[in-house]
């Protein structure tokens, strides 16, 4: 796969912002420049984006309709009336229902989950969850990470008077549910200072307002947050304001003392004893609990996650691990027949965007499917299936492209449909299917950037080793927890060469375990190349290459730092000649790619 490197230098004008920066918060120079980039200027902007306070979360009543909210809630418990907390099967509404169920039962009893079954309901709100309501006597339904688009089944649910208050993140339209209230930061008629909050984060706003209208201590909420973290990190929301010191207490919260729950998590992930980071719950903890919904029903995860014996816990955990065994077998079958069909496509160079379809695929797994043909073939992904008499699909996008608003155009041809600007969920008829390929092909066509079908690798700084000082070290690590918004710094250093110990790794000798030394200091720089063995032979020739790459903590050597390298270029001639290479557009010193990497 060949990549394109983006790099942008700082202007004159931020060059001076970073440096003056850099000396009022104590932090280096190429921190400084990242902090600026990210549009933090002063040094108590850093201090508070290093060290997050939850002081400084928004007032929940800021949010429309959250007065409302309110005042039902507790009318609701006041009446002794029974209520149900109903939440989306996936990580972020899982942790929402687990949220707020804990929360209220501190303080009332008469509440009970409801996690509607993918197979047999359905995404969101369901005529048969309604119907479930009605016949245990609920009166009061708090609907999480769902319910925006609800506008039947709340209506229906009206008819059998029962209330409902949605705490929802996903795009409204333009008509809204009969709701009692209705929190959502993305309605036309918003109040809130903060749009990205998590399904997960509007629960716990929620309950912030609760908590705030009863007197109740802002620490009862604490424990909770490792739950805004799992969410936040497994749905993919920006990482910055409000997101960020959610997360950020959130991940001190599953570090230092996670619930009962996540604890049964983090040991069947053989995660006990580590230092927890965003990725070990995007790769390790959010599939399990993902995988419940996937493969059997959601509400097994809440049962885990609100769960208050470790032990029980523990067999709990252990299911949903065999859920995700299980899970990872079809992703990897039905991965590969995709990956087989879109590759054999006649002219799938030139498309845009993939629509697939296959009736026997597993519904509780396309979205991974069409998440892997985004990364495999870099263009957004509709990945459909049969689900009884209807055909339903999920949606990836790339960077920077609107896959909702691309559905958006079709929604004549669809039953149901929503999502985010990168992932979305959708519906249709059998017949619809053709039409909605063609379609949804062609508005991609004709309002895709072609560059933005290429991969990417975005430079944050250019640094020489000699800047990878213990300084430098810590204030990196003060920059996590990373994420959309505020990506994991991503380095380039030029001119670097083989020190003469690199070698081929693995199993298959498809890694480059590098030792590495660039000209402008005499440090000694340990590197890893996944999948980059055919790079080998051009390193040993001791000529002069680029890396662009992370940097991590070395887990066996403590203190040390590895590079993980993304990509290897040869680098251009010192003398500034091209070597016949093409200059980049953008004037950046990153040299012109001349052959291809592996695919990472």
């Amino acid at each position: 796969m060949i990549y394109k490197w983006n790099y942008q230098p700082p202007t004159t004008e931020k060059q001076a912002q970073a440096a003056e920066l850099a000396e009022a918060a104590n932090v280096s120079l190429p921190i400084a420049q990242m902090l600026v980039a990210r549009g933090i200027y002063t040094a108590e902007a850093a201090r508070l984006f290093f060290r997050p306070q939850l002081q400084e979360l928004h007032d929940p009543y800021l949010m429309k309709d959250m007065d409302v909210a309110v005042q039902r809630l507790n009318e609701a418990m006041g009446q002794r009336e029974r209520i149900m907390v109903y939440g989306d099967y996936d990580v972020d509404g899982c942790t929402a229902v687990a949220l707020v169920y804990r929360f209220l039962t501190q303080f009332y009893s008469n509440v009970e989950c409801y996690i509607p079954d993918r197979s047999e309901e359905g995404y969101g709100v369901s005529l048969k969850g309604v119907d479930y309501a009605a016949s245990q006597g609920v009166k009061l339904v708090i609907v999480l990470d769902c319910g925006i688009k609800a506008i039947e089944e709340i209506q229906y649910a009206k008819q059998k008077g029962i209330d409902f208050i949605i705490c929802d993140h996903h795009v409204p339209d333009e008509v809204l549910p009969s709701a009692v209230a209705i929190l959502n930061a993305k309605r036309v008629d918003n109040t809130y200072p903060y749009l990205d909050l998590s399904g997960c984060g509007v629960g716990f706003k929620f309950m912030q307002a609760f908590a705030i209208s009863n007197g109740i201590p802002f620490s009862t909420l604490i424990p909770l947050l490792d739950l805004c973290a799992v969410s936040i990190a497994s749905d993919i929301v920006p990482i910055m304001g409000e997101n960020r010191i959610l997360a950020y207490h959130g991940l001190r919260q599953l570090n230092n003392n996670p619930s009962v729950g996540l604890k049964a998590v983090i040991d069947v992930c053989g995660l006990t004893g580590k230092d927890l980071t965003m990725s070990d719950i995007i790769f390790k903890i959010g599939p399990r609990i993902n995988a419940s919904g996937r493969i059997q029903n959601g509400k097994e995860s809440v049962d885990l996650l609100v769960e208050h014996d470790f032990k029980k816990a523990l067999v709990l955990a252990d299911t949903i691990n065999q859920y995700n065994e299980e899970r990872k077998e079809l992703d990897k079958r039905m991965t590969e027949e995709a990956s087989q069909v879109v590759g054999h496509m006649p002219g799938i160079e030139e498309k845009s965007a993939i629509v697939i379809y296959n009736a026997d695929w597993h519904k509780g797994v396309i979205g991974i499917v069409a998440s892997r043909l985004t990364e495999e073939f870099y263009r957004p992904a509709v990945v459909l299936t049969l689900d009884g008499d209807t055909v339903t699909g999920s949606a990836r996008s790339v960077s920077g492209f609107d896959v909702y608003k691309a559905i958006q155009q079709c929604e004549d041809l669809l039953d149901n449909f929503g999502g985010h600007t990168y992932a979305a969920g959708l519906s249709m008829k059998l017949e619809h299917v053709a039409e909605f390929t063609r379609r949804f092909e062609a508005y991609v066509q004709d309002h895709i950037d072609p560059e933005q079908t290429r991969p990417n690798l975005d430079i944050h700084a250019v640094i020489s080793f000699r800047d990878i000082n213990s300084k430098f070290q810590s204030d990196l690590k003060r920059m996590r927890p990373y994420g959309p918004d505020n990506p994991k710094p991503v380095f380039c250093t030029q001119h670097v060469y083989d020190y003469g110990t690199s070698k081929v790794v693995g199993r298959q000798q498809e890694h480059i375990k590098l030792e590495l030394v660039d000209n402008k200091s005499n440090r000694v720089m340990n590197g890893i190349a996944f999948g980059q063995s055919s790079e080998a032979r051009y390193i040993k020739t001791k000529r002069a290459f680029d890396i662009v790459y992370n940097i991590e903590e070395n887990s066996r050597k403590h203190g040390e730092v590895q590079l993980v390298i993304e990509d290897i270029r040869i680098s251009e001639p010192e003398d500034g000649s091209t070597g016949g290479q093409e200059t980049p557009a953008n004037g950046s010193p990153i040299s012109p790619k001349p052959k291809e990497t592996t695919t990472k």
